[in-house]
């Protein structure tokens, strides 16, 4: 039988001679008495360590609490900040992209009035080309053209 179940044995033993009073009724020896006394003691002793146990148990905790609460914070904060960045940065690419697009835009206007520019050249070259092989024929036979004869 191991130390523990002494203690119990005991307590029954003291709770036995209790009276319904709340006295004790004599115990035989001063030997028993001295050692209720330490059981006592040594339960009032077990019973501040466990305690004090309990506590620190209830303090490490807390701290542990308190700083995983400190660094979910931390985190959030960082995670809002880099979100915030990544958000201007994207608003910047979409102010680039919709500059970029104008420039292209208006790049293409400038294109199609060059090339219409240079197809009214070549129309209005095309017309005086057309107009000197014809005034050519004209004189190269001697012929006026009848159009004109037909104002007269």
């Amino acid at each position: 039988m191991h130390g523990r179940s002494k203690h119990i044995d005991v307590r029954f033993y003291f709770l036995r001679n209790l009276t319904k009073t709340g006295s004790v009724k004599m115990i035989e020896s001063t030997t028993t008495i001295v050692f209720l006394l330490a059981i006592v003691a040594t339960e009032k002793r077990l019973s501040l360590i466990k305690a004090w146990e309990e506590s620190e148990k209830s303090k490490a905790e807390n701290k542990a609490h308190k700083n995983l609460s400190a660094i979910s914070a931390w985190e959030n904060s960082k995670k809002a900040s880099v979100e915030a960045d990544l958000k201007k940065k994207e608003e910047e690419l979409e102010k680039k992209k919709a500059e970029y697009a104008e420039k292209i835009k208006n790049k293409i206007a400038e294109i199609h009035k060059e090339a219409e520019e240079k197809r009214a050249i070549i129309e209005a070259k095309k017309g005086e080309e057309l107009l000197k092989e014809t005034a050519a024929k004209y004189r190269a036979t001697g012929t006026a053209p009848k159009k004109l004869l037909g104002c007269f």
